[in-house]
């Protein structure tokens, strides 16, 4: 939280300072999305580090906006959950969101290309319904990437849990997905679809569950917002 303020007593000028320090939006953004446990969070701000992750926590407790509790039966494991001061800002959270998927630019969004959230996102959002009963299998495949980040694989259980592994996970794949980064970081936001990207977007395996792909895939929340920007 900023040391020095704006010094006004204007409601918009306090909650900026509580608010508007760097990471706290984006770190709202996925508490209000449902993550409670400190390594969800960090998935899903990979670029914050996990110091300046416990230091913005901290603030939000101090601000009422969060708190800790110890996990019962797990010693030194905490849950982050919104107060009801923090379940308040849902509204402005998501009004920011689809503001900027209306009015800023597409190629501005699409320079930040990250694999992890992408995917974590994906995890996320997936719609378990159309995809077949008992364990479902996907493996994507962003051939441009280096090993490390190459392969990520979604697994969906029988009762809808989807999980992401960046490793194999040992089970039999039933869909192949083989495209590019920017490619999917666009379908995920909802500025291509799954027919439009064409031969970019290379589906091997179970031809059902490929033909059913823009269905289940995992989009943005705020993909439903059309873009005014270019």
């Amino acid at each position: 939280m900023t040391q020095h303020g704006y010094k006004q007593f204007c409601p918009l000028s306090m909650a900026t300072e509580v608010l508007c320090t760097r990471w706290t939006m984006v770190l709202m953004r996925e508490l209000v999305a449902g993550s409670t446990r400190f390594n969800d969070l960090r998935r899903g701000v990979p670029k914050m580090s996990p110091t300046l992750l416990s230091q913005r926590l901290k603030e939000l407790e101090l601000a009422g906006i969060v708190e800790r509790k110890e996990v019962q039966g797990e010693k030194g494991i905490f849950d982050y959950r919104l107060t009801e001061a923090g379940r308040d800002l849902r509204p402005v959270v998501e009004a920011m969101g689809f503001w900027g998927q209306k009015w800023v630019e597409s190629r501005l969004s699409l320079k930040n290309l990250d694999p992890s959230l992408l995917m974590w996102d994906m995890r996320r959002n997936l719609n378990p319904s159309p995809l077949p009963e008992g364990r479902t299998v996907i493996q994507f495949l962003y051939q441009e990437l280096p090993a490390s980040k190459r392969s990520w694989w979604l697994i969906v259980e029988k009762h809808g849990e989807v999980d992401l592994c960046w490793y194999d996970p040992g089970f039999d794949v039933d869909l192949y997905v083989s495209t590019d980064l920017h490619t999917m970081t666009a379908i995920w936001m909802g500025l291509l679809t799954v027919e439009k990207a064409g031969a970019k977007v290379v589906l091997t395996g179970d031809q059902a569950i490929g033909r059913q792909m823009q269905t289940w895939l995992g989009l943005s929340p705020f993909a439903v917002e059309p873009k005014r920007a270019a």
